[in-house]
């Protein structure tokens, strides 16, 4: 599960990892421990082999430099491609509610008023530096040579991720 920050991946690969009975394995949980910390290179690297070593897992996260890992072991990418305003609008609301309720997103990782509108770490300005690239980058992936043997299903609304869902709890 691929897609810009705040698309909506990790609950889309929860949900279909529940429906599917297949582990989800999220690229945040793995990365960052408390305090906002980014784990060792080489020790997230060897995490997400291990991860993927089974024969089926949902992953979702973007983690580009990471992808030559895990990608050359799956079958399908689903890329939510929604567009900017959603995205953004999603990503400032939940942002605006995580800082209010102060809810831990993982490993002791909490998001700050200061980190979120006052600084470059912030993840509403990583959506606006993001989202062109992603927009650039995933169409291609099927047509690179090491990753051919993906079919890559590319979901454009909230609506779309909503009906696939659907038609597999059928």
């Amino acid at each position: 599960m691929v897609g810009t920050s705040c698309s909506g991946k990790t609950t889309m690969a929860r949900r279909l990892g529940r429906l599917l009975n297949i582990p989800h394995i999220e690229l945040d949980q793995l990365n960052w421990l408390p305090g906002w910390r980014m784990r060792d290179r080489d020790e997230f690297r060897d995490l997400l082999d291990k991860e993927t070593d089974a024969d089926r897992w949902i992953i979702d996260g973007n983690y580009y430099k990471h992808q030559d890992i895990f990608l050359p072991k799956a079958t399908h990418v689903v890329w939510l491609n929604y567009s900017f305003v959603f995205i953004f609008g999603r990503g400032l609301m939940r942002t605006i509610n995580r800082i209010w309720t102060k809810k831990e997103l993982f490993n002791g990782c909490y998001e700050t008023f200061g980190q979120s509108f006052l600084s470059r770490d912030s993840i509403l300005w990583w959506i606006i530096k993001t989202f062109p690239k992603n927009r650039q980058r995933y169409p291609t992936l099927p047509n690179r040579e090491e990753f051919s043997n993906i079919r890559l299903i590319e979901l454009r609304s909230q609506r779309e991720a909503d009906l696939l869902l659907e038609s597999i709890q059928k």
